[in-house]
């Protein structure tokens, strides 16, 4: 994508942030068939600012914008496995990713992904995982294009579902 970079989030970004999260959830959520009323849950918004400002407050995550111009398009949060089953010294967790969707399909989701990887290369980490709502059809092919596997676990999600985790093996370069 001409005129696209990728950068370190800052408080201000939060609220456009905030935005491409959740025109991103309301778009997979209403493709996965999620009933309306979950959908537009009238607390999400600040939730989810809440959330975004929380993990760019803390020293082990890291929160990525991608921005095309001065507007952004996508968003990326990453750091150490949020369950303490996963092996930290080996395991990051891309803890989500975001593109506004109307950029879907222009390579931004595969710039942040690439800058996962990357970060897990510089920190020695062998695997990824992220977690994927079963029905979001979308991200779970965008992570096996990309070489993601399911490992078998899940746990509860919206609408009777589930969320899928993925791993990805990073090969030594």
């Amino acid at each position: 994508m001409v005129n696209m970079s990728i950068q370190s989030a800052g408080s201000v970004h939060l609220d456009a942030i905030v935005d491409v999260h959740t025109q991103a959830r309301t778009a997979y959520y209403r493709a996965g068939r999620l009933p309306q009323a979950e959908v537009d849950d009238p607390g999400g918004p600040m939730r989810r600012r809440e959330g975004w400002a929380r993990c760019m407050e803390a020293d082990e995550k890291t929160v990525l914008c991608a921005l095309r111009e001065e507007t952004v398009v996508g968003v990326m949060a990453m750091g150490p496995p949020l369950r303490p089953e996963a092996d930290a010294a080996t395991v990051g967790e891309l803890y989500q990713i975001h593109v506004l969707p109307g950029h879907w399909g222009r390579g931004i989701g595969g710039r942040l992904h690439a800058a996962f990887v990357q970060f897990l290369r510089a920190t020695q980490l062998r695997t990824g995982q992220v977690e994927a709502w079963e029905q979001n059809d979308r991200a779970q092919a965008f992570y096996a294009r990309h070489g993601w596997k399911p490992d078998g676990y899940s746990r509860p999600g919206p609408g009777h579902s589930r969320y899928v985790r993925m791993r990805l093996r990073v090969p030594a370069v």
